[in-house]
């Protein structure tokens, strides 16, 4: 028996009446945002920032501070988080790799930024196609893939406004014979992709190995708009739990967003997290 496809003003009454149902009680639950996770015992951003700056003490404490804020605030069955700091010159390690269940530093490695971001230094981004310019925020890994870049990882841009058109961009991760210390000695800098977060070719393999398949990428600079605009920086306890429920493959969280927080909120959140 074949069933009609509901139409999408059905689908948005049937998500508006859901979406009602369960935003409040999120908000009248806040604990259960905090329940543990199956696969990873749940830890608090605080304690996790704490693990993150143990195992990488050479990383900004900042920028470990707010990747496990993101994390915190996004779905936390992951195991794996990798962060970049570019604010950090290119010509130095700026990708850590964390093992999250094993409490693990598992990489700490040179990574490019686009050639419109800047040249030894970062310091514009994007979200706009053909703009070759890297973009911040926090990314969800996809599937890997062997492509014009050999092995490479597909990457969701989580952020809406900030990178969310990373697929769409072709962002991804990457191996490249620019990203080296030989590049460096010979060029005076490390070399730039097209927005990519390219990697060495010698470890691009396990380090895409690593975090493919639903982990986390956190892309760091201190941008005051995006680090006082970004969700997962200011992440109320609903908006963590609209995130984990997702309704005929629409996020609660979309529908949540929309909605706006009250302005009072809104500035406490911004106070919050500003520089």
């Amino acid at each position: 028996m074949t069933l009609d496809a509901p139409s999408s003003s059905s689908l948005g009454r049937s998500l508006g009446r859901l979406t009602c149902l369960l935003l409040p009680m999120a908000l009248a639950t806040p604990t259960l945002a905090g329940a543990p996770s199956e696969s990873l015992p749940r830890a608090s951003a605080e304690r996790l920032s704490d693990t993150l700056k143990r195992l990488a003490p050479g990383a900004d404490a900042r920028v470990l501070e707010r990747a496990a804020q993101a994390w915190d605030c996004a779905r936390p069955d992951a195991e794996r988080l990798a962060v970049i700091d570019f604010a950090r010159s290119a010509n130095e390690p700026r990708l850590w790799v964390f093992d999250l269940a094993e409490e693990r530093l598992l990489f700490e490695e040179l990574v490019s930024h686009g050639r419109g971001t800047g040249d030894e230094q970062a310091r514009w981004f994007s979200n706009t196609p053909e703009s070759h310019q890297s973009s911040l925020g926090l990314f969800r890994t996809l599937n890997s893939y062997d492509g014009s870049n050999g092995y490479s990882l597909r990457l969701e841009g989580l952020e809406p406004g900030v990178n969310d058109l990373a697929y769409e961009r072709a962002i991804v991760i990457h191996g490249a014979d620019y990203v080296s210390e030989e590049f460096i000695a010979a060029n005076g800098r490390l070399g730039r992709s097209f927005g990519c977060p390219a990697v060495r070719q010698e470890v691009a393999y396990p380090l895409i190995d690593s975090i493919k398949e639903g982990q986390y990428l956190f892309a760091h600079y201190p941008d005051d708009d995006w680090v006082d605009g970004s969700d997962f920086l200011a992440c109320t306890p609903s908006l963590r739990l609209a995130r984990q429920i997702d309704v005929g493959g629409i996020s609660l969280a979309t529908a949540y967003t929309a909605q706006g927080d009250s302005a009072s909120d809104a500035d406490w959140l911004a106070s919050r997290h500003r520089e």
